[in-house]
């Protein structure tokens, strides 16, 4: 492990803070029990770069490191890779269980073909879990706590218990014509799953074509009919709505992105139950156009993602992002002295024990690392602009 706090005491974590994120931070973080530490976690030999994208029990982290799958076990958070489903060349861990069953993504070089596959921590190889898919589909996965295990496969929405599909997904009954799920990327310790659906449809009485791209909640078990969650803007493909994740209380976090003649735009969303209102927009981080929802924690209703400024409609810098549930975001800091001349960083996963992890990198040079940011709320700063 390679932290702040390791590498050079808790005076430079607070150092650190004080530079990254002004002196009330510090002065907050000082209060608390836990040790605020910006944490950069090892690579695998010969890698560079990588992300946090989970956590599971007893401090196991998952993620990847130079577009290999791993996992990082222990205090000094010591890397091990995972092996990739036959025939695959690169890939991720999105998600742990309690008992260590991993999910992951995987990319298969030679045509560029997507796959999910499953990873029981220690075992010596990695089954994929379903068909493989074409170059530019949207490929997913989670599980929660108990094994459960989301995905679509071929086409078809499932939910797996001990690598046996036990339920198919349907489209809600309201969609519009054409409607099918591509995308389920998260299910809390309840067995509610969020997912994104998309369809279209040819409107010959008004000459023009709709297409609509939302999310939908499906909640646990099957006994009762899935949520079309509502949207800010439907019926052109200008604009997709995703659900990213979904907390122990079924609120969901996502984004609207709209992409149209090369004017970008990203916009925060979050639903709460019952489902029956327009999402809600928490803002945006200072100095930042843009921002995008990626996980949450389970029951402290703490959320992360990532800001983003575009420069000639490409992204040009991203800053990890921490909303407490209310409020407007907040940036989480860099460490005091990297990585480099132009940081990036990125937010995708987030713990009731109030830790953080993502990706952080430099622009110029390519560098950068998987990284845990712990007592992310005491580090979570506004910046001036």
């Amino acid at each position: 492990m390679r932290s702040v706090t390791a590498a050079a005491g808790a005076a430079a974590v607070l150092a650190g803070l004080v530079t990254a994120a002004g002196p009330a931070a510090a002065a907050a973080a000082g209060t608390t029990a836990c040790s605020p530490a910006i944490e950069l976690l090892p690579a695998l030999p010969g890698a560079g770069g990588g992300a946090v994208a989970g956590f599971g029990a007893g401090g196991l982290v998952v993620g990847d490191s130079g577009d290999r799958p791993a996992y990082w076990t222990g205090a000094e958070h010591t890397v091990h890779a995972v092996p990739l489903p036959a025939g695959f060349d690169r890939g991720s861990i999105k998600a742990v269980s309690a008992k260590g069953l991993m999910v992951g993504t995987a990319t298969r070089d030679a045509d560029r073909a997507r796959v999910t596959f499953t990873h029981q921590k220690g075992a010596a190889t990695s089954e994929a879990l379903t068909t493989p898919v074409a170059e530019g589909r949207a490929v997913d996965i989670d599980v929660n706590e108990s094994g459960r295990v989301v995905a679509v496969d071929n086409g078809v929405a499932k939910e797996w218990v001990n690598g046996t599909a036990v339920r198919e997904l349907p489209v809600p009954a309201d969609a519009i014509p054409g409607t099918k799920v591509v995308s389920l990327s998260g299910i809390n310790k309840r067995g509610d799953i969020v997912g994104t659906a998309s369809g279209s449809y040819f409107d010959a009485e008004n000459d023009i074509e709709v297409t609509k791209t939302f999310p939908v909640v499906w909640p646990a078990g099957g006994g009762y009919p899935p949520y079309s969650l509502q949207v800010w803007n439907g019926y052109h493909s200008s604009f997709s709505t995703i659900g990213r994740d979904i907390d122990d209380r079924g609120r969901v976090v996502g984004l609207e992105d709209y992409y149209y003649r090369n004017d970008p735009r990203l916009t925060p969303a979050v639903w709460k139950k019952p489902y029956d209102a327009l999402p809600t927009d928490p803002g945006r981080l200072a100095g930042f156009g843009h921002l995008e929802f990626n996980g949450s924690s389970p029951t402290t209703n703490a959320a992360v993602g990532t800001a983003t400024t575009f420069e000639e409609s490409w992204p040009s810098s991203f800053q990890a992002v921490y909303w407490p549930g209310q409020g407007t975001p907040k940036a989480l800091p860099f460490p005091a002295g990297a990585p480099g001349a132009k940081p990036l960083s990125r937010a995708f996963a987030a713990t009731d024990d109030d830790r953080v992890g993502g990706s952080l990198s430099d622009r110029e040079s390519g560098t950068g690392s998987a990284v845990v940011w712990t007592c992310a709320s005491k580090q979570a700063y506004a910046p001036q602009s």
